[in-house]
């Protein structure tokens, strides 16, 4: 099973970064054809308040833990966010902030915005791309920004237009997520040193030798 976590910052409901959330969860969905697929969404704005505590307390509980913990295990991350003054909103911001630091390392992220004019479409790059590369994630080289205009009918330029951005975004994103490897712990009792080993005085592992001391 590979797990999406769909992170969506929008305020109002329903929201234009909603939908533009659930149409990158469908191209994500075709482009992954083949691969058993569940999708976490989690909607910020009902986590408001407990993100404000967990500012305070250091703390994350409840339903904000459970928030977290599906977006630190997922496979993959979808984060869309409404533009407010030419950058990402606060709401966003807080709840990147309150991850923690090396949660994301090596994890695939396609980063979205929506905004009430193409002129904030750039945010996403000086903006939510350098968070995500100080979280050392790695992002999908295109993102997806959807201004008012572009929310028209199925037969407009301006749909089409986003259309061909979500669908390549979310095949660049889908690559991603199938080539990362599994994560694998390994256990040190999987390949225990003979005692008859240690008694002799030397543990030999590969090209790595320790000498075990014996007390005298």
């Amino acid at each position: 099973m590979t797990r999406i976590a769909v992170v969506s910052a929008g305020l109002s409901q329903p929201s234009s970064t909603r939908l533009l959330a659930d149409r990158l969860i469908a191209a994500t969905e075709a482009a992954l054809t083949g691969t058993e697929l569940e999708f976490d969404i989690v909607e910020l704005r009902d986590h408001a308040h407990g993100l404000a505590d967990n500012l305070v307390t250091g703390f994350a509980a409840g339903a904000l833990r459970e928030a977290v913990d599906k977006v630190v295990t997922a496979d993959g991350i979808i984060a869309v966010t409404p533009i407010f003054n030419a950058s990402y909103s606060g709401l966003f911001k807080t709840f990147f902030d309150v991850l923690e630091p090396d949660s994301l390392i090596g994890k695939p992220v396609l980063i979205a915005a929506t905004g009430g004019t193409a002129r904030h479409s750039l945010a996403l790059e000086h903006a939510v791309r350098p968070l995500f590369a100080y979280l050392r994630a790695v992002v999908a080289p295109t993102s997806v920004y959807a201004a008012s205009e572009d929310w028209g009918s199925g037969s407009s330029g301006a749909d089409t237009g986003l259309s061909d951005r979500i669908l390549r975004a979310a095949g660049e994103f889908a690559d991603l997520v199938a080539l990362r490897p599994g994560r694998v712990t390994a256990d040190p009792y999987d390949d225990p040193v003979p005692f008859a080993q240690l008694l002799g005085g030397d543990r030999v592992r590969g090209d790595r030798r320790t000498d075990v001391i014996a007390n005298q």
